[in-house]
């Protein structure tokens, strides 16, 4: 098979195309003929060599990627025959291998691809997706509300400004550069802003007039999630699930002391970990429920299409904030 393999860490060049041995699924797995394969920005880290949360180091060489979509066609022993033939997704979790023409997972890891939802989609939404919709059950989102989404170009953040409309709620999208921004607005923002622009926040202030915001979904930080909590009225939430302004892997999201919330009336969660798989009632169940709101139409993933054997290009658009929703590879 063709794949994509990394024999040492570091810049994107070090990612190579080449052809290796298919990979053979062991008992209770599947391989998967792969349609679509997800890129994600903690990719680019691993491939430099860091950590992030995995709990040991990278083995090289190694063909990265953990979500892949596409047909199971070959089951490994013990596996249940009615997998054979479907189309199916699956996050592959801490096990790499999804950059590739074929891929091999456990079979309690897939999901039937439901209805004529396509791969790419699919693949959008079993991570991306599935982190959304766990952002999203902190809030209970009304008519009435005023929503600031920094990022909303990104594929969580896509995802957040249609939940948010669906609900009836007012969406402020922010974003970097004019390309973005329309992009936003086309999503459905009752206003797109760009956010690199100096005094963006006035814009904001004239479009709500004397109303202020409920709720900032924040994943930028820095001096961006600063001024978005600056636009939150009393009874705000500022509800945290990254930092991309200090760095992929960066612990440090905006803090807000106890005295400047208590002052200003407002609440900062961060969201992001095992308590909020508890709360969905697992990492299946959420991933069941992305699928589903895609397939319904509820939900449309954004999605940028790569060349499997450009998948370098996809790592290097990633890290300059190139890219438009969710990154995947196409064998």
């Amino acid at each position: 098979m063709h794949a994509v393999r990394l024999h040492a860490f570091g810049p994107a060049e070090n990612l190579t195309y080449e052809t290796t041995d298919d990979p053979v699924p062991g008992p209770g797995q599947v391989r998967i003929a792969v349609a679509a394969a997800g890129v994600h920005l903690l990719d680019t880290a691993l491939r430099e060599g860091a950590r992030g949360p995995y709990p040991v180091a990278v083995e090289l060489p190694t063909i990265p990627g953990r979500e892949v979509a596409g047909v199971v066609e070959s089951l490994g022993e013990g596996t249940d025959p009615a997998w054979l033939g479907k189309r199916v997704v699956a996050h592959l979790g801490m096990a790499p291998g999804g950059y590739a023409e074929l891929a091999v997972t456990d079979a309690d890891r897939l999901h039937e691809i439901p209805g004529e939802l396509d791969e790419a989609a699919a693949v959008a939404m079993i991570g991306t997706g599935r982190t959304a919709l766990g952002i999203l059950q902190y809030t209970d989102l009304r008519p009435d509300d005023i929503v600031i989404v920094p990022a909303a170009a990104g594929g969580i953040g896509t995802l957040i400004v249609q939940y948010a409309k669906n609900a009836g709620a007012t969406v402020v999208g922010l974003a970097g550069g004019p390309a973005k921004t329309a992009r936003v607005r086309d999503n459905g923002a009752d206003l797109a802003v760009d956010y690199t622009r100096p005094n963006w926040p006035d814009t904001v202030r004239g479009h709500l007039g004397d109303r202020r915001a409920d709720v900032v979904y924040d994943s930028v930080g820095g001096e961006a999630g600063r001024a978005a909590v600056d636009l939150l009225g009393k009874g705000g939430r500022h509800i945290v699930f990254g930092w991309s302004s200090q760095g992929i892997l960066s612990d440090s999201p905006l803090t807000l002391t106890e005295e400047e919330l208590a002052e200003r009336g407002i609440t900062s969660q961060g969201v992001l970990g095992p308590a909020m798989l508890e709360k969905a009632g697992g990492l299946r169940a959420l991933e069941g429920r992305a699928l589903a709101e895609a397939a319904a139409g509820r939900l449309r993933p954004a999605v940028q299409r790569y060349a499997l054997a450009d998948a370098a290009d996809a790592h290097r658009a990633l890290e300059t904030r190139g890219t438009v929703g969710k990154v995947v590879l196409v064998p």
